[in-house]
């Protein structure tokens, strides 16, 4: 005796629907918690305008977060790329971030910012007394990323 299943017919689709949905979460999960940086004290930037003040500040990022860093060059097709202005006070401390261009991917924007506010204090421009720089943000689906700034390029 042979028992065959039978499936209504809406559910094969249902069920494609289903996975083409559940494709895309591992992306979008990658930026469901901002991760912990690994802060030390940072030492004074010496940069006396904003341009050069954001070396320091990518140079700040990316040491806080090492492990989220984009080895290479990274591919032509990116998940996210996000434009921030960062306003960081006398102290080093996050004054403000505000979104110049929103990723595509809207989980990415709120989890840049995260990072940027997670990793202060900055170092501080004791120059400037106060900078307020620009960056872009270079995510790939991974969850990793580079800075403009810092960029190894892209293919």
């Amino acid at each position: 005796m042979s028992f065959a299943l039978r499936l209504p017919r809406p559910l094969p689709a249902l069920l494609l629907c289903a996975a083409a949905a559940m494709a895309s979460l591992p992306a979008a999960a990658q930026f469901a918690m901002v991760p912990s940086p690994l802060l030390g004290t940072p030492h004074a930037s010496q940069a006396d305008n904003d341009k050069s003040y954001r070396i320091d500040a990518a140079r700040h990022l990316y040491a806080a977060y090492p492990m989220r860093i984009y080895k290479g060059r990274m591919p032509p097709l990116l998940y996210g790329v996000m434009i921030t202005e960062t306003e960081v006070d006398g102290e080093g401390a996050i004054v403000d971030v505000r979104v110049l261009r929103p990723p595509a991917a809207p989980e990415v924007g709120p989890w840049v910012v995260a990072m940027i506010r997670k990793a202060a204090p900055f170092p501080p421009p004791a120059r400037l007394g106060r900078a307020v720089y620009t960056d872009i943000w270079l995510v790939h689906k991974s969850g990793n990323f580079q800075l403009d700034t810092l960029t190894e390029g892209q293919n």
